[in-house]
């Protein structure tokens, strides 16, 4: 039985460690190849992407796959309808595998927005001075016009090109980080807001609680819309899904 894995999370990394040791089953994950020397899965990795729907679903057939979980970042929302679509159009059963969203707590002060223009607006009037934008490289430059704030931007890798910030550091670090570490980090820098989006999980959480200790705001992106498939949110469930009934009447 060959199985796909849509890759590049935490999430989409225990899944294969999981499989890739069962006899008979051949695992294969796909990383977007966003990042420079990607962490390879267990089993086979493939990095790039299939081209669309079209694509996806050709792959599926050349490659007789007969399961796909996808367990792609939250915030992918175009791979999470291409994989819909294009398992559809090859009739390969589909699983949505998702660490589940981050919830707010008595004593957070979050704003959600939908997009990063109301994040902009709500730094802009919201009397925001010392600001923490941990959101990832590629979606900077939405807030580099703000010159009156001063900004610090922690990425794993660098931008490039780093958008023209009037005011900002950039520190380069990689989860998970400890609430120990946060606090300083937050208390250091005189942070009064932290911008951020929804991933969910526990690498990234203790910002959140030191940010309620400290009193701190948070802008927080809410996730975008997925398509309605079957869904697991724990590995256990994610390895039920695969050994039930709807997988091994593909295989």
């Amino acid at each position: 039985m060959n199985v796909l894995i849509l890759g590049g999370t935490t999430e989409a990394y225990a899944l294969a460690d999981r499989l890739a040791s069962r006899a008979g089953l051949r695992v294969v994950t796909s990383l977007a190849g966003r990042t420079s020397a990607p962490r390879m899965a267990a089993g086979e990795t493939r990095i790039g992407g299939f081209g669309g729907v079209e694509g996806l679903a050709a792959y599926l057939r050349e490659q007789d796959i007969r399961a796909v979980i996808d367990a792609t970042h939250p915030f992918a929302a175009t791979m999470g309808w291409n994989a819909r679509d294009g398992c559809r159009a090859a009739s390969v059963p589909l699983l949505r595998f998702e660490r589940p969203a981050w919830t707010a707590e008595p004593g957070d002060c979050w704003e959600p927005v939908e997009h990063w223009g109301q994040a902009v607006d709500a730094l802009e009037h919201g009397g925001s001075r010392r600001v923490l934008l941990a959101l990832g490289r590629q979606e900077l430059a939405p807030f580099a016009g703000l010159d009156a704030i001063w900004f610090l931007i922690r990425a794993v890798t660098s931008p490039d090109p780093m958008p023209a910030f009037h005011s900002a550091h950039l520190l380069l670090a990689r989860g998970p980080f400890s609430l120990d570490d946060e606090r300083e980090l937050l208390d250091t820098h005189k942070i009064d807001t932290i911008v951020c989006k929804n991933s969910g999980g526990e690498a990234t959480a203790a910002k959140l609680i030191a940010a309620r200790e400290l009193g701190i705001g948070v802008i927080m992106r809410q996730r975008p819309a997925r398509p309605a498939v079957a869904a697991a949110t724990s590995l256990d469930a994610a390895l039920a899904w695969l050994d039930g009934p709807t997988c091994t009447s593909a295989s």
